[in-house]
């Protein structure tokens, strides 16, 4: 590494802790339901060059069905596989012995987490190897705790710590010569937007009216979604599809148009939107294509709602070559999710027609951090979305969101599914946790490190 500054940092301890929750309702996604969630904590203990110690905090969903898919393995085997992972990481973050930015740790960390995991599939003989994707997600709430230290060594918020004053190489040193020149404060704000639009989601069991309303869960909370949007106000709405029914497929987005603009005429709301996820189910782009086209006939001003369609295929973009986007992404901006995990396949994603990319704070600040240079400078069309993250990793997938320009909604599934992981944090950061006039009040994230502990 070649970072000198007396703000540098190195570990000096790490703990982590699981909590386990159950969902309000389940939901639906990729053909599977899911109604419990195990979340991984994360504390990790620094000191800096003149000896200034901090710890920060950082924390994740272990979500095994979104990051570790398999038809061999059963949910408990890959949920099990993640949360050894933990464990080693714990041993893998405390053994760095060097100070550097966060960003130089997060690079060495993630290499080797996927070093690691590759290394437990081998010992476990594990029917399938744990995914890339995986190691990523558990690493995620390291990668977080180390940045919220470095920003409250410093008393400043983690994207105030991104400029050459702290991180001295520009981004050349991390993406490769294409970037020679630009520096990563370029492509962040230091501070935050002060509300974003909501983006709500609708999950493929999700009850649209009474009529599909069979157990109503009696806690205060909306049921259909009519009840959400006087709830909340909402005007954003991602729609969870199958993949594999384009009859199904299509009825839902109508169905939800129909719905959504029958009460938004109601409030008198002037405009809103959708977006469309199928988690990768598509056999191939022909059934996007032909589903749009059928919704822009069916429904032309529904079709002008979408603003984008979300990994509509498989994510390994490379054995799946032949499923180009570029007819698709003619009609809707086309963004990778699960297939990015490193600016390889984000090139790959664009060479394939694909015109966006989703970032996640589930991938690691690090990771996202660069990521959303990358597409900056790609010019591409930029979102940020959460994994039903609840809690602190909600506030940390927030400020990822209201920090980076061009990202122009936020997503917060927790508050729907998992409101009780929520609960002691909804009471210090209320306008997080609930959405208002559609949005939720991201100007608060302005403390120290990620900013989910005051």
């Amino acid at each position: 590494m070649n970072t000198s500054r007396p703000t540098d940092i190195r570990v000096l301890e790490v703990r982590h802790a699981l909590q386990e929750y159950d969902y309000r309702t389940p939901m639906k996604f990729g053909g599977q339901s899911v109604s419990h969630i195990t979340l991984l904590n994360v504390e990790c203990v620094v000191e800096n060059r003149r000896g200034k110690r901090a710890a920060g905090f950082g924390s994740m969903p272990l979500s095994n069905l979104w990051a570790f898919p398999s038809r061999i393995l059963s949910r408990a085997e890959t949920l099990a596989s993640m949360v050894t992972l933990s464990q080693r990481f714990v041993g893998i973050t405390q053994a760095i012995s060097e100070h550097a930015h966060p960003v130089h740790l997060g690079v060495e960390l993630e290499e080797a987490f996927v070093r690691d995991a590759a290394q437990l599939s081998s010992k476990l003989a594990l029917a399938e190897p744990i995914p890339k994707l995986a190691a990523m997600v558990v690493g995620s709430a390291f990668d977080a705790a180390l940045h919220d230290a470095f920003g409250k060594s410093l008393g400043l918020g983690c994207f105030q710590t991104y400029g050459k004053d702290f991180l001295p190489e520009d981004l050349s040193h991390f993406l490769g010569a294409d970037y020679a020149g630009l520096r990563l404060d370029q492509f962040v704000s230091p501070t935050p937007k002060a509300r974003m639009p909501l983006y709500h989601l609708i999950g493929a069991l999700d009850p649209l009216d009474e009529d599909e309303l069979c157990e109503p869960v009696r806690d205060g909370l909306p049921n259909t979604l009519p009840e959400w949007i006087r709830h909340e106000g909402l005007t954003h709405f991602k729609l969870k599809l199958n993949g594999d029914d384009p009859a199904w497929d299509l009825e839902r987005i109508l169905k939800t148009d129909r719905v959504v603009t029958q009460t938004q005429h109601a409030l008198g709301a002037p405009r809103w939107h959708y977006s469309l996820d199928f988690n990768e189910r598509c056999p191939h782009v022909d059934y996007l294509v032909e589903l749009l086209a059928k919704t822009r006939e069916a429904s032309p001003q529904g079709f002008e709602r979408i603003q984008y369609v979300e990994q509509p295929t498989h994510r390994d973009l490379r054995a799946h070559s032949h499923n180009r986007m570029h007819a698709a992404s003619k009609l809707r901006p086309v963004v990778i999710d699960e297939s990015l995990t490193d600016l390889e396949s984000l090139e790959l994603a664009r060479e394939m027609g694909y015109t966006g990319a989703a970032l996640k704070a589930c991938k690691g600040q690090t990771q996202s951090l660069l990521m959303a240079a990358a597409v900056r400078k790609l010019q591409l069309f930029l979102c940020v979305q959460d994994l039903t993250c609840p809690g602190a990793s909600l506030i940390h997938s927030a400020s990822l969101a209201a920090h980076i320009p061009g990202v122009a909604a936020i997503e917060s599934n927790s508050r729907q599914y998992c409101p009780a992981a929520n609960a002691e944090w909804a009471v210090r950061f209320p306008g997080l946790f609930q959405g208002r006039e559609g949005s939720l009040e991201t100007g608060l994230l302005t403390g120290p490190g990620l900013g989910a502990i005051p």
